[in-house]
């Protein structure tokens, strides 16, 4: 890379992780992590298979897992390589993330030494391919329903696996339809002493030769609107008998007397304590939808700087395209978002590895406040960032005209891979549900049952402090803060500091409106009044992610050195801020925190920002770090001749 700029942008956003990333980028070829245009199913899943395999063999499949077992770097960069493989085929980014993700991150994470000793070895190397089978045709995001039945039978001192009833049949399993040899399998535990709750057992589904096993029926999903390399299927037991062994007994099993075990006595905290161990499985969908995001804008912003279309008056040569403001202003507000996203993502994979990754002395653990934050902004992030690659590349697909849906361009399998990114794990307005759910928590934890007029004092008290204590000993975002211009000072557009504080005036607000709405609610209105708030509620959620998003981004700029870089990247933050504040501008204006001027104000700056930015554009692409040998569309490595009207 011969620009300085980009180099400073490029490892800038590469964060923490940042050998991984370089390793990934020496040593991958495209042919690992491409597929063809127009390939047949049964050829794309072959090709996949096969790229598995091919990036099991150079170590990748080997990131994360303990090193006891012969894992490399550490839990965190998992994450970070999975961002990196988002820029091939989304087909093969989901059938890594099944293999090494989801099926061996469930095995290492949920089971124990007994597991890890005859099978992690065997699936880092993607030997053993498996699957992760939790959804069920009756129940996707409602996980602590399943019907699949895991009994305890004590006359063999054997499980029996049962799918009971039609809505019990586990579907859309990754890895299920072909290459699957073993399963994760999410069901009720039932023992002579009563129920237990989920649990997961891991058990073989087909023989060495790929035979499916007796009781057990695999059916194809077949064709799907996208990641047409995964084969997608369906598992259904009828009394398959697995040893007890098979339990994945990190947090419960059953002893040799057939007595059910466990730490944790209560089964809600036992299944949610289950489920909070694999919260990488979000963190790694949404930077993976986000890398897809960041490639097609790569594509848009590099043909949109050589495709021309109509002259000006009095001018021989068509106007470049994106030297209209209308172009600009479609990818570029897109572009900020995601260098935003980026931050984003670098924060919440390093608490992901400070909580999850780093091992603590025997007896202790980390606090139930920590890992919930940690929960409630990976659910929301993963919804925010996968939203914006389904957006993106929408715009990025409209952007290249018909060039753009030509499927050598790399755009429009794209966008119909990721359209699924906003429903598996976990629908993402179920997602942001969950993260309005953990703020009031810490709000109900923070004011109890306070009267109301003590709840507006105390309120008060704390928006002005900063209602979430996540924030505390940031001192660049604290300087920032005292800087803060207020709403009708006629420079505050271009300060940092207003900026934030908008988006903090924004959060606090809404939390604070939606807590006082339902304190009111009780055991009889309860749902009632939960479901007719729930665009507020939504609206809270989706404004805390907003401003946890802001927060990392403008934490990482505060960290570069000064210079030609951090200025490009404030005016990059200040698009994206911007952005935001102009889409929820009918919220500002009327919760006075803007008036008319200012509000005007807004818009032409981002106009002048995007105007700032053109001339950048190839410097922010590149910045990006995107690996030039998998950017293969025609249209952005020059080689596109074909002109569309």
């Amino acid at each position: 890379m011969n620009d300085p700029v980009a180099l400073e942008l490029r490892t800038t956003l590469d964060g923490p992780w940042a050998a991984v990333r370089g390793d990934f980028r020496e040593q991958i070829e495209p042919s690992m992590l491409l597929g063809t245009p127009g390939e047949s199913m049964q050829a794309q899943r072959e090709r996949v298979t096969d790229q598995v395999l091919q990036i099991a063999s150079i170590g990748h499949g080997r990131v994360g897992f303990p090193q006891a077992y012969g894992g490399t770097y550490d839990y965190g960069a998992s994450c970070a390589l999975f961002e990196m493989q988002g820029y091939g085929d989304l087909s093969l980014l989901v059938k890594l993330g099944v293999q090494f993700g989801l099926f061996g991150g469930a095995v290492s994470r949920l089971g124990t030494q007994r597991h890890h000793e005859e099978y992690l070895r065997g699936i880092m190397d993607a030997q053993i391919m498996g699957s992760f089978a939790m959804t069920e045709i009756g129940h996707g995001s409602n996980v602590q329903r399943l019907e699949t039945t895991i009994t305890y039978d004590p006359a063999t001192d054997e499980l029996v696996v049962n799918s009971p009833t039609p809505s019990s049949v586990k579907t859309y399993i990754g890895n299920a339809a072909k290459d699957a040899r073993m399963a994760v399998v999410f069901g009720q535990l039932l023992t002579p002493e009563g129920e237990f709750g989920v649990h997961a057992v891991l058990m073989e589904v087909r023989d060495a030769e790929g035979n499916v096993l007796p009781g057990i029926t695999i059916e194809d999903n077949g064709v799907k609107g996208g990641l047409p390399g995964v084969d997608n299927g369906t598992f259904a037991f009828a009394d398959v008998r697995i040893p007890r062994s098979a339990l994945l007994n990190k947090f419960a099993d059953i002893d040799d007397e057939g007595r059910y075990q466990s730490d944790i006595a209560n089964e809600n905290a036992r299944f949610f304590t289950m489920l909070g161990t694999l919260v990488r499985g979000r963190v790694c969908v949404g930077g993976g939808a986000a890398s897809a995001a960041k490639k097609g804008l790569a594509i848009a912003l590099r043909y949109g700087a050589r495709r021309r279309q109509f002259e000006a008056p009095g001018a021989e040569q068509e106007i470049v395209v994106l030297d209209y403001l209308a172009h600009q202003r479609k990818l570029f507000p897109r572009l900020a978002k995601s260098y935003a996203l980026s931050f984003a993502q670098n924060a919440i994979t390093e608490t992901l590895q400070e909580l999850h990754g780093t091992p603590l002395p025997d007896g202790e653990t980390h606090p139930k406040e920590a890992i919930r934050e940690l929960e409630t902004r990976a659910a929301g992030l993963k919804a925010v960032s996968t939203w914006h690659a389904v957006d993106t590349l929408q715009a990025c697909r409209e952007a290249c005209g018909g060039a753009g849906f030509i499927a050598e361009n790399q755009l429009t399998q794209a966008r119909a891979d990721v359209d699924v990114f906003a429903t598996f794990e976990g629908d993402n307005t179920v997602l942001l549900q969950l993260v309005a759910k953990g703020l009031l928590t810490e709000y109900k934890e923070m004011f109890g049952d306070l009267a109301m007029a003590e709840l507006a004092g105390l309120v008060t008290k704390q928006v002005a402090e900063g209602l979430v204590e996540r924030t505390t000993g940031r001192a660049g975002l604290q300087r920032l803060r005292d800087l803060a211009k207020g709403r009708d000072h006629e420079s505050a557009m271009d300060d940092t500091g207003w900026l934030l504080s908008m988006f903090e005036q924004r959060a606090d607000h809404a939390l604070e409106t939606v807590g006082k709405r339902l304190r009111k609610a009780g055991k009889d209105n309860g749902f009632e009044l939960f479901n007719s708030a729930q665009d507020h509620v939504l609206f809270a959620a989706r404004t805390h992610i907003d401003r946890c998003i802001l927060e990392a981004a403008l934490e990482a700029h505060d960290d570069m050195a000064d210079g030609e870089a951090k200025e490009l990247m404030r005016k990059v933050l200040a698009l994206y801020a911007l952005s935001s504040i102009e889409e929820d501008k009918a919220w500002f204006l009327e919760h006075g925190r803007l008036n008319s001027v200012r509000s005007r104000q807004v818009t032409a700056s981002i106009n002048d920002l995007c105007r700032e930015l053109r001339p950048r554009v190839h410097t922010l692409v590149d910045g990006m770090g995107i690996p030039e040998s998998l950017i293969t569309a025609p249209i952005a490595t020059g080689e596109h001749t074909t002109t569309f009207a």
